[in-house]
């Protein structure tokens, strides 16, 4: 029986072989799977291609599986390359060439490092038919087998896992889940005809949408944290501005050019970060020193809070709720904070000096300022869902 569906010999079955080779697909794990070896400082570039070769090979199985469930059983594509027998043969040699690397990847480096590999064919194989089916299993398929090929490709040129590679493998997991919730959607019809339960089809194409901005914007702000902080190198926070203004533009565009303009600007957010990395600009900016405001140090950053707190209250038209909820969590704040000092879970050292009923008068500032942020930033969101 041929192998391809169009055409006979050689010259056929080497097409249709080829065509599961889907660049657009393929780059994305990839590209994580080198950035981990920038990231670890390409130690052994023998073992960076070697990593790269595994991943490949789970994501053409991955691709194959999903023809051979969409097309030749459940009948979704209007056509595939590959015959049947085509495509097993083909999941076979996919899988066989996955699991001599993963072999070489255990003798090389260590089992660790075979095991941080595994989750990608594993994601490759039972996304279709089973993982696809369920909201969590088809956002989180491909964004967690990148986090995977992230982590692989660090750890095999450094045995182990730092803060920073764990930060960025959840950011691009988070990131990509969001950009994978619009995509769905584009399917929304198809999928809800035959009970596909995406997360486009339990949460509405409005809620799919609300979600998925939600952690664009979370893994952003993220990445922006963990700069200012050093998990990361410093001018990481700049990859965040081309893929926020993309993803501006693309709150207003139907679901299909959303993703294309979301899935260009993911790839720009990672090109960046890998740069951020090699060259590591910002690296000489330290964070401004405000103790030079003394005992006042505490009092300025809760002048500067306390005033975004209240703009937002006040924008948000929730005064009244901001009131209200400080009110009644007042007291059992106080309680708390003037426990935890006493018997000295903590120390403030630059403070004025001036207590009021037992605790610094920064504390009873702080009590107030955190639930009406909360309260502030909660009614801004709800205004935006609506």
């Amino acid at each position: 029986m041929a192998i391809a569906r169009h055409g006979s010999g050689p010259r056929a079955t080497l097409g249709a072989v080829a065509s599961q080779v889907h660049p657009v697909f393929m780059a994305p794990p990839l590209a994580a799977s080198g950035f981990g070896a920038v990231l670890g400082g390409v130690v052994s570039p023998r073992l960076a291609f070697l990593h790269l070769g595994v991943a490949f090979a789970a994501l053409y199985t991955a691709h194959v599986k999903d023809g051979l469930v969409d097309f030749h059983r459940r009948g979704e594509d209007d056509d595939h390359p590959l015959t049947r027998r085509g495509c097993h043969l083909t999941l076979a040699g996919s899988t066989t060439l996955f699991f001599a690397g993963l072999a070489a990847l255990s003798v090389l480096v260590d089992p660790v490092a075979a095991l941080l590999a595994l989750p990608g064919w594993l994601v490759a194989v039972f996304h279709a038919p089973q993982l696809d089916t369920n909201p969590v299993g088809a956002t989180l398929g491909y964004p967690a087998g990148i986090g995977f090929a992230l982590l692989g490709g660090y750890y095999v040129q450094t045995r182990t896992l730092s803060a920073a590679v764990l930060a960025f493998a959840v950011v691009f997991v988070v990131v990509l889940a969001g950009i994978k919730v619009i995509d769905d959607a584009t399917d929304y019809d198809y999928d809800r005809s035959v009970d596909k339960r995406t997360v486009a089809v339990v949460l509405g194409r409005d809620g799919a949408r609300r979600l998925a901005a939600a952690l664009m914007g979370a893994g952003m702000a993220a990445v922006l944290a963990l700069s200012a902080t050093g998990v990361v190198p410093r001018g990481s926070a700049l990859a965040t501005v081309p893929f926020v203004a993309v993803a501006l533009v693309a709150r207003r565009a139907d679901a299909e050019l959303a993703t294309m303009l979301l899935v260009r600007a993911s790839y720009l957010f990672f090109a960046l970060l890998v740069a951020a990395v090699w060259v590591r600009p910002l690296s000489g900016v330290s964070s401004p020193d405000i103790t030079v405001l003394g005992p006042y140090t505490y009092l300025a950053t809760e002048l500067l809070w306390g005033t975004v707190a209240v703009a937002l209250v006040v924008r948000a038209g929730a005064v009244r709720a901001a009131v209200r909820t400080t009110l009644v969590l007042y007291p059992f704040a106080y309680v708390w904070d003037w426990y935890t000092l006493t018997v000295g879970v903590f120390a403030i050292p630059m403070r004025t000096g001036i207590d009021l009923l037992g605790i610094p008068v920064e504390e009873h500032l702080f009590m107030l300022i955190v639930p009406t942020m909360v309260v502030g930033v909660h009614e801004t969101l709800c205004g935006l869902d609506d």
